[in-house]
């Protein structure tokens, strides 16, 4: 990530971008914990959904326990950062 321009969800620090994972407030279907994970990520929300419900199927349920972790844990993106 060295030399390349901040992005919004991240702080530019000497050339270095630092990525914070919160919970998306504008890419959101249940809380945004999803949301918060693709832009951490850097791919389509709808890939890390597909892949929590396909988990969740063969997980028997695993996958659910750590998203309510993740939406309990997780702060939620404030529009003024």
């Amino acid at each position: 990530m060295r030399g390349r321009p901040a992005a919004d969800d991240g702080v530019m620090t000497n050339n270095v971008t630092t990525r914070k994972l919160r919970r998306s407030t504008d890419d959101k279907m249940l809380a945004g914990v999803c949301g918060g994970w693709a832009r951490l990520l850097g791919v389509d929300a709808a890939i890390i959904r597909i892949l929590l419900v396909a988990a969740t199927i063969f997980g028997v349920g695993t996958p659910v326990l750590l998203y309510a972790a993740c939406w309990i844990l997780m702060p939620e993106d404030t529009e003024g950062e």
